[in-house]
């Protein structure tokens, strides 16, 4: 008997470490569980509403979860695209980044110069299954600094020219055609621009909002260099792009045009954006702002030594300089912006366009865009938004070129403004801004 409760002190003894050891064996594994953090802002990049700001996030998470186990993703939620850039600026002084991250425009250049992000090339490179060629290339492109890929595209839109066809019908005047030119723009605009309530002065206006950049880009012209080391104001296509802006604005007999005006029906045209085209043809918005006209998006007027080319905006998603998951954050950054199946789901859940060209150039995203639009509306056909994401004019990406455009733009709005002499005010600011530059 002693015998056989000596054994069973001796199986207790062994159940007992057993136990413990499982038990050990469970906290090391809570010890080891990988936990990727990832940087996002709530809403939308386009300044737009968007109360889905989670959904495609949170369905990449649970999927790439579910093919890594182990593995956990983690963010904060409530953080707003304005308060985003200080947000991540406060990680970064603690060494406590995300090890994958949203990249506002704003802030790409600076990340990029100060070495923040991880450069991409050679995850790049060895990756057999990744092919550049898939995303649109001006979407592609923005994830560049310095001929080094930084940041791959996650959302793009392109701008489109927002056209009243209720005032061009009263008018007795065509819709223009996809390939149609500045001169058209101003032969419709001085036609449109008048007086309708014989008080003397314009309340029918032809544009709004157009400015000297977008006519930049539809002239075949670049504002600077890539590298940032000088800009082309002197440049023929600069200067007869800000002239043609200034030929549209002598039309207004010295009104401003605001978009009140536009948003009551008394304005032809009005640049917007793609993720605007989405939120204002469905409802609830479209009561709101323009449903007391009928309206469409056509490509921008093409200069005449340019094509019927606008900006393309990219919202990028990069992977810490200092992550200790560099695999792991390839492959979740790959999930979100080169998965097609996720990349649809921007179509539902967001405003702006995918940056894959099978994906935008899809029937299937004809489809999604037509069931939040009034029966009878017509949609933008993929292969249009295809053309315009593709072709589109991105911005050069160096480190002061926010400082130095605002600069540009406001010595160009004070020459237009007050009626200066074109050429001999360009070569100023042609100085002007290549000193700044070189400081």
């Amino acid at each position: 008997m002693r015998s056989m409760k000596g054994y069973s002190r001796v199986w207790i003894g062994l159940a007992v470490l057993a136990g413990v050891v499982m038990l050990l064996g469970v906290r090391n594994g809570r010890e080891r569980e990988i936990v990727l953090e990832f940087g996002m802002f709530t809403g939308s990049n386009w300044d737009v509403a968007n109360a889905n700001s989670f959904v495609i996030i949170d369905k990449a998470i649970a999927r790439f979860e579910a093919e890594h186990p182990g593995v956990r993703i983690h963010y904060y939620s409530g953080v707003l695209k304005e308060d985003y850039s200080e947000w991540f600026s406060r990680k970064l002084l603690v060494n406590k980044e995300p090890d994958v991250f949203m990249v506002l425009g704003t802030d790409f250049n600076q990340f990029s110069s100060l070495g923040v992000m991880k450069n991409l090339d050679e995850l790049i490179q060895r990756d057999a299954k990744f092919d550049p060629g898939r995303y649109f290339s001006s979407a592609f492109c923005t994830g560049q600094y310095g001929g080094v890929q930084y940041a791959l595209p996650y959302e793009t839109v392109p701008t489109l020219m927002f056209v009243n066809k209720t005032l061009l019908t009263k008018e007795g005047i065509s819709m223009p055609d996809q390939d149609w030119t500045w001169k058209d723009l101003l032969a419709i605009c001085e036609k449109v621009t008048k007086d309708t309530d014989g008080d003397g002065v314009p309340d029918q206006f032809g544009i709004y909002n157009y400015d000297w950049k977008d006519a930049v880009c539809s002239n075949g012209a670049e504002i600077f260099d890539s590298d940032g080391t000088q800009g082309y104001f002197t440049d023929e296509r600069l200067a007869e792009s800000v002239k043609y802006i200034r030929e549209l604005n002598e039309l207004n007999q010295g009104q401003k045009v605001v978009q009140e005006d536009f948003n009551n029906g008394n304005v032809a045209f009005m640049p917007l954006t793609f993720a605007e085209y989405r939120t204002y043809k469905t409802y609830p918005y479209k009561i709101k702002r323009y449903a007391n006209f009928q309206w469409d998006c056509i490509t921008m007027p093409a200069g005449t030594k340019g094509d019927n080319l606008s900006q393309v905006e990219t919202l990028l998603m990069g992977i810490s300089a200092s992550t200790r998951e560099e695999e792991l954050a390839w492959e979740f950054l790959k999930l979100l912006t080169y998965d097609e199946e996720l990349q649809t789901e921007i179509f539902r859940y967001s405003q702006g366009a995918s940056v894959l060209k099978a994906v935008t150039q899809s029937s299937e995203m004809e489809s999604i865009v037509q069931e939040d639009m009034e029966e009878g509306d017509t949609v933008i056909s993929g292969k249009l938004l295809g053309r315009v994401i593709e072709e589109g004019h991105i911005e050069p990406q160096f480190k002061r070129y926010e400082q130095v455009l605002a600069l540009a733009d406001s010595e160009i709005s004070n020459i237009l403004e007050n009626d200066k002499t074109l050429d001999s005010s360009l070569k100023i600011i042609q100085r002007t801004i290549n000193n700044y530059l070189r400081q």
